[in-house]
């Protein structure tokens, strides 16, 4: 027997788990499936030597990469999906991100819909999760209808004094946009202590704006309507006999079959993992995969460039809440000096704090003292060549190859022109990832791209409610949708998004 419900969703990360929020408010019968089970709440949470040398907490892949080599990716399937490890920097895309951008390496195509059809679904984002900031500060801030509910996280004195040397040169730092429950005027009930292991870290004392803490466990608490089952991984979507619509969620449940039915099925298992399902869904209506008339489903994985760069500061940094920084001058370019350079480089915020376990030699110790850690993004391009395809024996393969790379390494060199301006030594740290250097394919925690969404059925899979063009009810609302990655963290965004769509599918039912 099929179970049914008025809306199954598939993922509980930052799109799934805000959609069960939503759409239970509504009272109708929602069912969460979360391939993983809760993250265990242990010592090992703040572990450097756990989380980075261990890999605890990844429990997704192998994948196989564009030559068919296995490797393990920064994946993970818990109730809260990535939100549970990410880094809890929420920004908005700019304005311009939602258009045509020339790039050094090739164009950014223009999405659907505008930054001002996102921008309520922001503000509704920011509040929901809980944002410290200040709109205004970040020179390229978009307009914003509402500031964030709770005021910027303040800088320790070595980084308050690394933004005073910034501003001295002419450049405008500001208070990253962060997801903590932090309560800084009243630091003994605060659920966040400003910790060392926030960045890239489960949060053991809950202080972090995941998609479990914000909206999972308030949803089961509250609304009678909704159901959540862990361990439960969907094998396969199938459809009615026309294969107009999703009849059937089929489910490996530790080891059993479960088979669920919906009005409306959202999918949100990261944009990796739903152009698989989807793939993997093919059918005899269906060829080429579950929405594929278009050929897109897969295709045009991006995943940012992103890279950990390690100064060392000529005095001691003792900063244990690294996070509350950010640059963004140089986003389209720099009029100050590069005149020859016309593009896009991209944005700059601080990393999270790094452990001397990060750091080799007798040096070791006297190297993490002195650290200051900074997360370099550029965007890179769709390509329909780096892709996501399923092997015969269902392995996931992930072939992706660098574009505008030209424009990221200019990026690290205007940073490492800023060394002596921000106090630090000429060298610095660049070789492994999160402890410095070049985030590789294994960092696919900025997925998105795979099934894009659009107003044109040839070219994109999604209409602009992110619903199917080939299919009545399946919906699709992590990453996936994103036309273009443009150079900030995309999580508001898939929250926003999700919240936008939760309203189209309430209205629709």
């Amino acid at each position: 027997m099929i179970d049914h419900y008025d809306i199954v969703i598939i993922g509980s990360g930052a799109g799934g788990g805000t959609m069960f929020q939503a759409l239970g408010a509504t009272g109708r019968r929602v069912l969460l499936l979360e391939r993983g089970d809760f993250l265990p709440r242990e010592k090992q949470n703040w572990s450097p030597v756990a989380v980075w040398g261990e890999h605890r907490y990844r429990n997704g892949g192998p994948y196989l990469d564009r030559d068919g080599t296995p490797f393990s990716p920064k994946q993970h399937f818990y109730v809260g999906g990535n939100t549970k490890v990410y880094g809890a920097v929420l920004f908005r895309m700019r304005e311009r991100d939602f258009g045509v951008v020339q790039h050094h390496g090739g164009v950014s195509p223009a999405w659907p819909l505008a930054y001002d059809d996102f921008e309520p679904w922001y503000t509704a984002a920011e509040h929901l999760y809980q944002v410290h900031g200040r709109h205004g500060e970040d020179p390229l801030d978009p307009w914003w209808s509402k500031d964030y509910p709770h005021p910027p996280i303040s800088s320790e004195p070595r980084i308050q004094q690394l933004w005073d040397d910034l501003a001295s040169r002419g450049l405008r730092p500001f208070s990253l946009p962060m997801g903590v429950l932090l309560d800084e005027a009243s630091p003994n009930t605060s659920p966040c202590i400003r910790c060392d292991t926030c960045d890239g870290y489960p949060c053991l004392a809950k202080a972090k704006s995941d998609s479990q803490t914000i909206c999972i466990e308030p949803a089961l608490a509250q609304f009678p309507n909704v159901t959540l089952r862990t361990n439960a991984r969907v094998v396969r979507l199938e459809t009615d006999p026309t294969g107009g619509s999703i009849s059937k969620v089929v489910v490996d449940r530790l080891g059993s079959r479960e088979e669920y039915s919906a009005d409306v099925v959202v999918l949100s298992a990261g944009a990796i993992n739903s152009a698989a399902l989807l793939l993997q869904s093919a059918s005899e209506q269906h060829p080429n995969g579950l929405g594929n008339s278009s050929g897109v489903v897969g295709r045009n994985l991006m995943l940012h460039h992103n890279s950990a760069l390690i100064a060392f500061s000529k005095i001691p940094n003792p900063t244990l809440f690294q996070k509350t920084l950010g640059i963004n001058d140089f986003y389209y370019g720099d009029s100050r000096g590069d005149g020859d350079w016309e593009f896009p480089l991209g944005a700059t915020q601080m990393l999270g704090k790094q452990d001397v376990s990060a750091f080799d030699g007798p040096d070791a110790a006297d190297l993490a003292r002195h650290a200051v850690e900074f997360w370099i993004t550029t965007e890179d391009l769709p390509s329909p060549d780096n892709r996501v395809t399923v092997e015969a024996d269902g392995r996931l393969r992930v072939s992706y190859s660098d574009t505008n790379a030209v424009a990221h390494q200019r990026l690290i060199d205007k940073w490492k022109s800023l060394l002596e301006t921000m106090q630090c030594r000429e060298e610095f740290f660049e070789a492994g990832h999160y402890a410095g250097g070049r985030n590789t394919i294994e960092g696919v925690s900025h997925q998105n791209g795979t099934v894009r969404f659009g107003t044109d059925p040839a070219t994109s899979a999604l209409d602009v409610n992110c619903k199917m063009h080939d299919l009545d009810n399946l919906y699709v609302v992590d990453s996936s949708f994103f036309c273009s990655s443009s150079a900030v963290n995309p999580t508001l965004t898939i929250i926003a998004n999700a919240l936008r769509v939760a309203e189209q599918i309430d209205l629709r039912m």
